[in-house]
């Protein structure tokens, strides 16, 4: 807890009213909140010297007003990857009677970048330095945890506070006078408003913004150099005691038209804690975390996780794999880039091998099929696979499995693809046709293919890399990322094809301010073919027609 903000624990006592009624907890949520928290604090190889570790600070980012306004005012949006100096909250509560008196609690968290400066026995700044005992260290950019917290009773009114965090500079001296660490903070000045709004008899608005009330003094500064001044991964969770939240994205019919005037800049509010039986009216919740990443209601990691891997993008288990695979050397330079890195390394290091298995193949969608529809589904498997080319008995004795897993709600990727800059699990395809599905991937399944180059034909329109287009996502099955870029222009990036023969397109949003970055990784929106407009009618070459020899003069010709 920084110095000068408001802690959880003195507070404590004021979140118990008189009925004796425990405070509001916010602990059912601390593995996703710190998953928000550190997504993208670093990421794998975890590595100073990689590309993707160099442009770090994603999410959440608050800067102050001067340096985020250099070249004109901050364009609101729901995601939090866009740099602002605000963030604001609008989220609905329901009261069981108006009468009752209900306490509120909020905690702001974030991140404090502190710079790590490495120095030799001479105490000269230097950018690496190597012990005695072959232990390295480098400089680099850490951050450090904040958080904020104020209790109130639910009622109209307005109520401020500091949730900045103080300069300070602290020093930590190497073995054998080798020389020495020095990590130095730089005042982070910010305050969090939060209104309370009555919008009937058993309905209250909240307004919760949090703002940057630093200069940068340079606004022409660096971002790394802004960073400093910074609130990074900014997000809010909220609990309230004989209330609940109302959830945005399923209100229910009553109260649909306040829940669409609820308005969330750089943030989007999802319910937390366990999910729970459906309701009539709408889904509703005691707690509520307000996130720059746009998550469901109810987020949870899944319990086979052992432990933060910076990326919540990505699979434990091919993470874990790749970290296994990294040689004693980038192991070193992992280590010496931050210490939460050496944590990830010696985790992965020392994982006991039924941790490691429990990654594995973990499914929460299967069901148990009826007689009539396993003989349906026996017969479905065994002609796909004999058209595959595998052998008619074989291909019968998988497809009579007494489980099937579900279908996803969504077959198309809509959302953010790995950060690693793969695709997720694609391969390219020449053209629109729906390719004969193969039992699995096969070696060398994927030559021939180009996913810069191919295209596919839509309309008439053959579309490909760079090609224009407008997004128009499905109505059902669409995830929250997709329906917030509806009718957005963006550029088709590469045509993929994934194992199970569907086609997707991979495009980067026109209007957003990371565009670039987001092609420099690779990381893209995806969306099937029918879910993008072409525009302009243009129209790019068809590669495949281009490597066909031209055809010989026809009779009359000759």
């Amino acid at each position: 807890m920084a110095e000068g903000l408001v802690d959880g624990r003195a507070s404590r006592a004021a979140l118990v009213d008189g009925s004796g009624r425990p405070e509001p907890t916010f602990e059912r949520m601390s593995a996703v909140a710190d998953a928000v928290l550190y997504e993208g604090y670093l990421l794998y190889p975890y590595r100073r010297s990689s590309p993707k570790n160099r442009a770090r600070w994603q999410f959440g980012v608050l800067f102050p007003r001067d340096w985020v306004e250099a070249d004109g005012p901050v364009r609101p949006g729901v995601s939090g990857s866009a740099d602002s100096w605000y963030q604001q909250t609008e989220c609905l509560v329901r009261v069981g009677r108006p009468d009752a008196a209900v306490r509120l609690r909020v905690r702001v968290r974030y991140l404090q970048v502190q710079h790590k400066q490495v120095e030799d026995r001479g105490g000269r700044p230097v950018e690496s330095l190597t012990c005695a005992d072959g232990t390295v260290h480098l400089t680099f950019e850490e951050a450090v945890a904040r958080e904020a917290d104020i209790a109130v009773a639910l009622e109209e009114g307005e109520h401020r506070f500091a949730v900045g965090s103080p300069a300070g500079a602290d020093a930590q001296e190497l073995p054998l006078g080798a020389g020495r660490i020095v990590r130095r903070r730089e005042e982070v000045r910010a305050s969090t408003v939060l209104v309370a709004e009555r919008l009937a008899a058993d309905l209250f608005r909240l307004r919760v913004r949090t703002a940057n009330d630093g200069r940068a003094g340079d606004r022409r500064a660096s971002r790394d150099r802004a960073l400093r001044h910074a609130l990074v991964a900014t997000h809010t969770l909220l609990g309230v005691e004989g209330a609940e939240f109302v959830s945005l994205i399923d209100p229910g019919p009553a109260l649909r038209e306040a829940a669409r005037n609820c308005r969330n800049d750089f943030t989007f509010p999802v319910l937390g804690g366990a999910p729970p039986a459906a309701a009539e009216d709408g889904s509703v919740s005691g707690l509520l975390l307000s996130s720059p990443i746009i998550l469901p209601d109810h987020p949870q990691v899944a319990p086979e996780s052992p432990g933060d891997l910076h990326d919540a993008g990505e699979i434990d288990e091919i993470l874990t794999l790749r970290t296994m695979l990294l040689t004693e050397e980038e192991k070193r330079e992992a280590r010496a880039t931050d210490p939460r890195a050496a944590e990830i390394l010696d985790r992965v290091d020392t994982m006991p091998p039924e941790v490691f298995e429990r990654l594995h193949g973990a499914i929460r969608s299967l069901t148990p099929l009826g007689e009539a529809a396993a003989v349906q589904a026996s017969a479905t498997r065994a002609a796909a696979a004999q058209a595959a080319g595998a052998e008619a008995p074989a291909a019968q004795a998988r497809a009579a499995e007494a489980f099937v897993s579900e279908p996803p709600a969504a077959e198309a990727f809509g959302s953010e693809g790995s950060a690693d800059g793969g695709s997720p699990g694609a391969r390219a395809v020449g053209d629109g046709s729906r390719a004969e599905r193969p039992a699995w991937w096969q070696e060398g399944g994927d030559d021939g293919f180009s996913p810069a180059t191919d295209t596919v034909l839509l309309g008439g329109v053959r579309v490909g890399g760079g090609s224009p287009v407008r997004l128009r996502p499905r109505g059902r099955g669409a995830d929250a990322q997709d329906m917030f870029l509806a009718g957005r222009t963006a550029t088709v990036a590469a045509v993929f094809h994934d194992v199970d023969g569907s086609t997707h397109l991979a495009v980067t949003v026109d209007d957003d301010p990371a565009a670039e970055l987001h092609g420099w990784y690779g990381r893209f929106h995806y969306f099937r073919p029918d879910e993008v407009e072409p525009l302009g009618g243009t129209d790019v070459p068809d590669p495949a027609a281009a490597a066909r020899p031209s055809p010989g003069p026809t009779p009359s010709e000759a």
